[in-house]
């Protein structure tokens, strides 16, 4: 059996209409931001039409809404050595650590390695 005649794709489907194209319309993909944001404008039109005053519906929290205020939980720092969780700073390097264990490694760094792993995180101090 040769390439050409595995090739799938050359096969004439007596299923497919050769007359169909797809439209434009029907691949149009929105993002959620902008279905949400249609999905509003349509719910504000209805309630012009109704004569309802109720602007509250838009302002309070919803599942229409997409922006979420700030956290309350407060922000997890991790390791930079070891990517566990890091409770602990390092005074002179800044580094993150998550025991003892790993401060004496971070203690025994050459000059410059520490600003290497700070510049993984975007923290390094840049001197010009």
């Amino acid at each position: 059996m040769s390439l050409v005649n595995a090739d799938l794709s050359r096969i004439n489907k007596c299923f497919k209409s050769p007359s169909w194209k797809p439209s434009a319309a029907s691949r149009r993909n929105k993002n959620a931001k902008a279905l949400l944001a249609e999905e509003q404008k349509v719910l504000a039109e209805r309630q012009q039409q109704n004569g309802s005053s109720n602007k509250n519906f838009m302002d309070a929290a919803n599942y229409f809404n997409l922006e979420a205020p700030p956290s309350l939980v407060p922000r997890k720092w991790y390791c930079d050595i070891t990517g566990l969780e890091g409770k602990y700073r390092s005074v002179g390097s800044g580094l993150r650590y998550h025991d003892k264990e790993v401060y004496a490694v971070i203690k025994t760094l050459a000059p410059g390695v520490d600003q290497q792993y700070l510049e993984l995180r975007h923290a390094n101090v840049i001197l010009r």
